[in-house]
This record gives C-alpha cells, structure tokens and sequence, in this order.
C-alpha cells in the first residue's frame, strides 16, 4: 500500500528514517530486555507503520515522539499476543555499547538484564521515563494509560529494580 502523497514525501521518511533508526533500535532493545531480534521486527514494523502514514505523521510537532509511541505500542500489542515467553538469544546488543563506554558494560548489562526481568509494561514506563525522559503525561499518552496508572507503575518498577539490583549496583560506581 502506497502512503497518500509518498512521492512528494519520500525523501524526508528516508531521512526521518535513517537519523531514527539507531534509537529506535536501543529503545527497542531496552524495551525487549535484549532480545535483538524482537528489537529488529519492532522497529521494521514500527517504520512502515511510520512510512503508511508518513504525511500525516510528518505534520505532528514532533515525529520523533510519534515514532516513540508507536513503538512501544507495537512492543505492549506484541506482548500481549505473544503465547510463549520463551526468548530467542541470552546475547545483549553490540549496539549498546559504545567505545567511550566501554569501562561500564558491566554495569549496563546488569542493568539490562534486570529491565528484561521486569513485566512487559514496567519495561515500557522504565525506559519512556528514564531512557527517552518523558514526563508522566507523555509515558501515559503513549501506552494508553491514565497518569496515576503510569505514577503507580513507575514506583513499583523501580522497587523491582532496585530489589533485583540490591547492592551490586555499588560495584561499578566510580570512586
């Protein structure tokens, strides 16, 4: 299916597209608790939901935000569906890590590790409050939920991730 006015528009999705990508794909993975192939599909899926309505989409304020949303909608619809928990790969993403980063992978896979822990729905306000820094108002928005359910999910969230953490997070602090 061609996208109402995609000749005139093609151009700025594959450049929206390409600069996206690379966040999509880490949110994705955060989202997913490192499963990359889910992550893949995610983001494919996400981007031709974009590319559908992408005249549309290029006239909202913020497409990256719209992008966001989509996303995590996909991944909850996702999860929802989905009849096995069973996981594809125990192998985190290259693409967390970074050369400047590289004295914290430790840290980052542990904390990986525990968001994949947490229910599909304490991921997504996990990483929509912490990783994208959206407010309240915004997580809500985007995973169809009123804002004292996202206040309340947030608080117990991050008791789970601070009883699955506990004190080896100390550790890797610096000094």
């Amino acid at each position: 299916m061609r996208p109402v006015g995609a000749g005139l528009h093609a151009g700025e999705y594959q450049e929206f597209a390409s600069a996206r990508v690379g966040h999509l794909y880490r949110s994705a993975c955060l989202l997913t608790g490192g499963d990359t192939h889910l992550a893949e599909d995610l983001v494919q899926e996400t981007l031709g939901r974009l590319y559908v309505h992408w005249g549309r989409v290029s006239r909202v304020g913020n497409p990256a935000g719209y992008a966001q949303t989509v996303l995590t909608r996909t991944f909850l619809t996702h999860q929802r569906r989905r009849s096995s928990k069973e996981r594809a790969t125990d192998v985190f993403p290259d693409v967390l890590d970074t050369p400047a980063a590289d004295a914290d992978t430790p840290l980052r896979l542990t904390l990986i590790e525990a968001l994949g822990r947490l229910s599909p729905k304490d991921r997504a306000v996990v990483v929509l409050r912490y990783w994208e820094d959206r407010s309240i108002e915004e997580t809500a928005d985007a995973m169809n939920a009123s804002s004292a359910a996202v206040r309340t999910r947030c608080v117990r969230a991050l008791a789970r991730l601070r009883a699955l953490l506990g004190e080896s997070l100390g550790e890797y602090a610096a000094p």
